[in-house]
C-alpha cells in the first residue's frame, strides 16, 4: 500500500503547502477557508483514526435546519459561521 500511495500523497501534500505559503504572501491567510485547511492540518496530524471523516466533517456545514430564504451561497468548500447581524460593520457613509 505505502509503496503505491505514498508519492501521489506526498505531491498532495506539498501542494497545500505550497498554497498556504501562496497565500500568506499575498496576505490573505485569514480567509476562513485557509484558517479551515489550517485546522484541518491539525486534525490530520493528531494521530487519531478517521481522520478522512473528521476532516470532511470539520469542512462541512454542521447545520441541519433549513434556511427560510436562500442565500444563494455556492460551494465554498469550507464552512463560514454566519456573522450576526449586530457583528456586521455598517454600510452607511
Amino acid at each position: 500500500m505505502v509503496d503505491h500511495g505514498f508519492i501521489p500523497v506526498r505531491a498532495k501534500l506539498i501542494e497545500v503547502a505550497a498554497f498556504l505559503d501562496r497565500v500568506e504572501r499575498h496576505g490573505v491567510e485569514g480567509d476562513f477557508r485557509c484558517a479551515a485547511l489550517r485546522e484541518a492540518a491539525a486534525l490530520l496530524a493528531d494521530g487519531r483514526p478517521e481522520r478522512a471523516r473528521r476532516i470532511l466533517e470539520h469542512l462541512s456545514d454542521p447545520t441541519t435546519a433549513p434556511e427560510a430564504v436562500s442565500s444563494g451561497k455556492a460551494a465554498l468548500g469550507a464552512w463560514r459561521a454566519p456573522v450576526p447581524m449586530n457583528a456586521r460593520p455598517s454600510r452607511r457613509r
